[in-house]
């Protein structure tokens, strides 16, 4: 995995989304080999994959509610008074792709 900078949050949010379209490319793949979803291993790689991406999805969205409350406290009183002496500005939220927000696709054909 690339090395990111620990404040490029938008370098993080670009790793990530790699790494979502690459799990998706795993998944595709499986689809179109029936014996491979039978074996053991590869069962066992989709539990960990999908764990992943479960854990992506979390971070993001506690990334988000840490910003969300970040932005609201620099612009509330009296905490604003303390933001506004050390410059602190608002945070972005990280954006999840659109395709990523899509509806998945279900199959249920032999």
């Amino acid at each position: 995995m690339a090395n990111v900078p620990a404040g490029d949050h938008q370098a993080a949010m670009e790793v990530s989304d790699q790494l979502s379209a690459s799990l998706k490319s795993i998944f595709a793949v499986a689809e179109a080999y029936p014996d491979l979803k039978a074996d053991s291993e590869y069962t066992k790689l989709m539990e960990e994959l999908t764990n992943t991406e479960n854990k992506i999805a979390y971070s993001r969205q506690l990334y988000n509610s840490s910003v969300a409350s970040f932005n609201l406290k620099i612009q509330s009183f009296p905490s604003n008074i303390v933001a506004s002496i050390h410059h602190f500005k608002l945070s972005d939220y990280l954006e999840v792709p659109e395709e990523e927000k899509a509806a998945p696709k279900v199959s249920f054909d032999k």
